[in-house]
Parts: C-alpha cells; sequence; structure tokens
C-alpha cells in the first residue's frame, strides 16, 4: 500500500509536471470558436515550459514517454500560433474602416509577444496589420481632400486647390500627422516584441501603409506644379516639399519608404520649374535690351528683376530647410539672376560714354548691392559688387579730375609735377 501510495504520487507529479490541466486544454481548445484572452497565453506559456522541461526525459529510461510529450506539446503549440494568427487576422479588418485613433488592446500586444517565436507568421500579421491601416489611411485622405473632418470641420483640402502654398502644405501636414499616428499605433503594437529588428519591421510597415496615398498626393501636387503659378510660388513649394521631407524622414526612416521617394521626386520637379522660370526670364531680358534712362539711374528691367529676387531670398530666408540645404540652394539662385543682370547692364551700356557709362553702372551696381546687403549668405557677391563699384567710381573720379585740372589750367603743372622725381634736388638762389 505505501509503495502504490509513493507510485501515486510520483504519477500526479509526473503529470503536474507534463501535462496541461483540464481547464488549460479546454482554454486552448475553446479559443478555435470563442475570443483569445489572457488565460490562452498563460496556457500557451505552459505548453511551452513542458516541451522545454520534458528534454529532461530524453537523458533518463523514459525516452519513449518523453518524445509523445514533446510531440504532443510541439503539436499544440503549432495549432495554438495558427489560431493567434487566425485571430489576429480578423481583429485588423475593425482597422481597414477606422480613420481615427484605434484603440489596440492588451490581448493584441500579447499576441504579437507571441508570435515572435514564429517568425513567419510574426511577419504575416504585421502584413495584414499594415493592409488594414493602409486601406484607412487612404480612404482618410480621400475624405480630407473631398470631404472634410466631422461635421465639416476642417474643411475639405480640395477647397483651398486655388491657394498652391496651403493646398500642398494641407495635404503634406495632414500625411505627417497621419504617418506618425501609424507609427505611434506600431509601436504600442509591438511594445513587447522582444526580437531584433523590430525598428525595420515598424518602418517598413509604415512605408507600406503610406504608399497607398502616394499616388493622389503625386496627381494633386503635380497638378499645382505644371500650372506654374509663377517664380517665387515655385521656390516656396519647393523649401515646403525639402521641408516635409526631412520631417518624414524622421518618422519612416531614410529606409526606400514610397512617401519619401514621391515628395522628393515633388521636390526636385518644382525646383526644376523654379530655375526654368528664372531662366526664361533672363532670357527675355536679353532678348530685348532696355537702353539706360536720361538719368542713368537703374533700368526698370532691372528694378523688376531686383524684386523678384528680393521675394525668392525672402522667402528662402523665411524657409524652415535645414541650412546646409539652403546654403546650397542660394548660390545657384543668385547666379541664375545677377550674372544675367550684370551682362544685361554691361550690353546696355555699350552705347554710352566712358563717364555716362560708369555713372550708370555705378547707379545699377549699388542697387544690387543694397538688395542683396539685407539677406545672408551674401557676403562673397557683396564683395564682387564693391569691386566693380570702386572700378567705376575711379574712372569717375580721374575723369572729373582732369576736367578740373582742365578748367583751371592746371593741368600742365599736374603733369610736370608727375614727371618729377624724389631724387632730384632743386637748387634755389639766395638773393
Amino acid at each position: 500500500s505505501h509503495q502504490l501510495e509513493i507510485r501515486a504520487q510520483v504519477a500526479n507529479a509526473f503529470l503536474a509536471k507534463f501535462q496541461l490541466t483540464p481547464e488549460e486544454m479546454n482554454t486552448l481548445r475553446g479559443a478555435r470558436d470563442g475570443p483569445i484572452t489572457e488565460d490562452f497565453f498563460k496556457a500557451l506559456g505552459r505548453v511551452k515550459q513542458i516541451h522545454s522541461d520534458v528534454k529532461i526525459l530524453l537523458r533518463t529510461n523514459q525516452q519513449t514517454a518523453g518524445l509523445e510529450i514533446m510531440e504532443q506539446m510541439a503539436l499544440l503549440q503549432e495549432t495554438s500560433y495558427e489560431q493567434l494568427y487566425r485571430w489576429a487576422q480578423s481583429k485588423f479588418k475593425d482597422f481597414q474602416m477606422s480613420n481615427s485613433i484605434i484603440l489596440l488592446s492588451l490581448v493584441l500586444t500579447q499576441a504579437l509577444e507571441a508570435l515572435q517565436d514564429r517568425p513567419v507568421l510574426y511577419k504575416y500579421t504585421l502584413d495584414e496589420f499594415g493592409t488594414a491601416r493602409r486601406c484607412a489611411v487612404v480612404r482618410g485622405f480621400i475624405d480630407a481632400l473631398t470631404r472634410g473632418g466631422p461635421g465639416g470641420t476642417p474643411r475639405p483640402i480640395e477647397m483651398h486647390s486655388h491657394d498652391p502654398m496651403r493646398y500642398v502644405g494641407d495635404m503634406l501636414a495632414w500625411l505627417h500627422q497621419a504617418t506618425a499616428s501609424e507609427k505611434e499605433h506600431l509601436e504600442a503594437l509591438l511594445k513587447q516584441v522582444t526580437m531584433q529588428g523590430v525598428e525595420e519591421n515598424m518602418q517598413e510597415v509604415v512605408g507600406h501603409i503610406t504608399e497607398g496615398v502616394c499616388r493622389p498626393l503625386k496627381v494633386r501636387i503635380e497638378q499645382v506644379i505644371v500650372a506654374e503659378p509663377g517664380a517665387v510660388l515655385l521656390y516656396k513649394l519647393s523649401n515646403l516639399l525639402k521641408f516635409y521631407h526631412h520631417t518624414i524622414s524622421g518618422i519612416v526612416g531614410t529606409s526606400a519608404a514610397t512617401l519619401l521617394t514621391t515628395i522628393e521626386e515633388m521636390h526636385i520637379l518644382s525646383k526644376k520649374m523654379f530655375f526654368n522660370s528664372l531662366g526664361l526670364h533672363a532670357s527675355k531680358l536679353m532678348d530685348k535690351i532696355e537702353l539706360p534712362p536720361p538719368d542713368l539711374g537703374p533700368t526698370s528691367s532691372l528694378n523688376q528683376t531686383l524684386s523678384l529676387l528680393r521675394e525668392v531670398l525672402a522667402s528662402h530666408d523665411s524657409s524652415v530647410v535645414p541650412l546646409d540645404a539652403r546654403q546650397a540652394d542660394f548660390a545657384q539662385v543668385l547666379s541664375c539672376i545677377l550674372d544675367p543682370l550684370l551682362q544685361l547692364c554691361t550690353v546696355s551700356a555699350s552705347n554710352l560714354g566712358t563717364v555716362d557709362m560708369a555713372t550708370y553702372m555705378v547707379n545699377s551696381l549699388y542697387m544690387m548691392k543694397t538688395t542683396l546687403a539685407l539677406f545672408e549668405f551674401t557676403d562673397k557677391r557683396l564683395e564682387m559688387l564693391e569691386f566693380q563699384i570702386e572700378a567705376h567710381l575711379d574712372t569717375l573720379i580721374n575723369d572729373q579730375a582732369s576736367y578740373v585740372l582742365t578748367k583751371s589750367g592746371l593741368s600742365y603743372i599736374y603733369s610736370c609735377v608727375q614727371q618729377h622725381k624724389p631724387e632730384q634736388v632743386s637748387t634755389f638762389a639766395r638773393p
């Protein structure tokens, strides 16, 4: 009797160590038709523990029992992981219709934590989440463009299509907010996942989610740019696109996100159209060269072009693009406008006399200098203009000095003084 009692205790201890309780088995099997609860993860953790502990039996005489238990637990694990994937897949379908902040339950977070043991199912689950949220983001973007917010607030973005800066800015601002929200959703979903590459997974999924809005965004921005709203607006659009590219890349990373590629393409297009507009303006100036006015002041075409340059540089200074990018653009802008202006002034003054030409050039160059002096990154150009102004002032000074000497009859004495050499000592006779 004592031996049988000991054997019963050993058998019970064995079953408690290497078998699931009826409640745990019912929890795992009931998950096929019912919802997943926290008890399911406790039972799954128990299965994983038994599967790990049963390896001890393989080192003893109970290898047959150990292999059977291991096979049973492995089968239970695979079935449970498959159930988890199917359940998460069904839950993600509810996210397709939600354009607002989604409420992620703790059970979903635990499901992703458990599924990381099966990388393939984990990847499929993330793909399902990304696909569901992609549909929601595209629907939300189209609604923001055409229907506006709940109750008409905010108003539909399309209503501001006549204002290029606000139109493009509102679309990019909406996408920036949506991208940040999707990144937060993913961080909440994967906060308990400890496997390597979680950050890369999040960037990849956010890139997939935002990919759906690229086509409607690109079509609308292209329509604005191709309409040629003017050089200044094109330059402002270019800076706006550059800023949002820099900002959104901080959320989704620099990986090959289609949204970033689309914004960069639109930035390059707007920048190209901007410099084409400047080149066209410069070619028009050279096609019809305006003669200097009677007062030898700056011509109207010069004033108009400097006014254009002033607007461009003002928008450049007020842009929120990083400093290094702004400095790189600045030199190219100045070359496209200032170099044709200098050539225009030189050609228009070619038929003037020496004094009139110098006067006209000083007035024109001074106008350019005062325009550039108000902005940053112009030191080299200001120095160049100052040298040219000094050269023309020297011409005026020499001419005016010659005129005064001639009128006063001192030109002969001046020439004699110039011929005098310091080593020649004059001898004066004493009275």
